[in-house]
């Protein structure tokens, strides 16, 4: 399973999309915990299992979780008011239990960020691009397959503890698109996960064809005319869907691209010494046996 990392644990990087494995774990049905203050602490728990197991099963040198913040005031809801229109506000108690999942990585010495304008998406994508420049392997820990994108070479996609670990052919196998294809794949079929629309009734199949014979996005929308003339099913209903929504796809390809140059966020992800006293603070309000926090010390 980890054959596709390199030999040299100092020269990978481990970027964590970390508000996917807090909503895990919130939404593991299971008897509430909680805090010495009575606040529920079952997502900050679920969290912690990932990032213990993470850390005594690697040992990473190198990295950083990424966190959303605010979504209503990111750079894609400027662009398309309806960008992820179709998910809730998480309540104000799972909100709480984000604060503390970050304050635990501050306690342990490991670099933790997140922005009011970019997504944790863009700030991996940062992260990636400033590492890549060092001929670092990229390790992106995801459920997310928006993030292949950012795949080269030699870097890796791991939904970590789910499925094994993905390099770009890899992607390609599993889903019929390269890396640097991903996003304009997205645009094509849309993302409902998102709420970013594509084109009606293409699929992530179907996208995958078009790509493989156009290559790019927009080489498929300057070669429409040619989509007939393809060994397709329906290729001429398929030309004329997408020169009907070519509008919808520029604006997709704007929300499906991850943005690779937010501002001021850290470059050295070395992981620093913890905070013994406010580590052991943390374990004992979340009620973590008192041996968890000598491991915690030690990893």
């Amino acid at each position: 399973m980890t054959h596709l990392l390199n030999d040299n644990p100092a020269q990978r990087v481990w970027l964590v999309d970390a508000s996917i494995y807090v909503f895990r774990a919130w939404f593991v049905r299971q008897p509430p915990r909680y805090d010495e203050q009575g606040q529920p602490i079952n997502a900050v728990r679920g969290f912690l299992d990932f990032v213990y197991r993470l850390l005594y099963e690697q040992r990473p040198q190198q990295l950083a979780f990424a966190f959303d913040t605010s979504l209503q005031s990111s750079a894609r809801k400027s662009i398309y008011p309806d960008y992820k229109a179709n998910r809730s506000p998480a309540p104000d108690e799972l909100k709480q239990q984000f604060q503390l999942c970050r304050d635990f990585l501050d306690a342990l010495g490991i670099v933790q960020a997140s922005s009011v304008h970019h997504e944790a998406d863009d700030l991996i994508g940062t992260w990636a691009t400033q590492q890549q420049a060092s001929q670092q392997q990229v390790i992106i820990v995801s459920g997310d397959k928006d993030l292949t994108q950012l795949l080269q070479a030699h870097d890796v996609w791991w939904d970590y503890g789910r499925r094994s670990p993905l390099n770009a052919g890899g992607v390609k196998s599993q889903f019929g698109a390269w890396p640097e294809q991903i996003a304009d794949q997205l645009a094509i079929a849309g993302d409902k996960a998102d709420n970013i629309p594509g084109v009606p009734g293409v699929g992530m199949a179907t996208a995958a064809k078009l790509l493989k014979r156009f290559g790019r996005l927009d080489n498929l929308l300057a070669n429409r005319e040619q989509i007939g003339s393809m060994q397709v099913r329906g290729a001429k209903r398929l030309q004329a869907l997408v020169t009907e929504h070519q509008d919808t796809l520029r604006l997709a390809r704007q929300l499906t691209g991850v943005h690779c140059a937010v501002p001021d966020v850290p470059s050295d992800l070395s992981r620093q010494a913890p905070d013994p006293a406010k580590l052991e603070a943390l374990c004992a309000q979340l009620q973590l046996p008192a041996e968890r926090y000598t491991h915690w010390l030690n990893l």
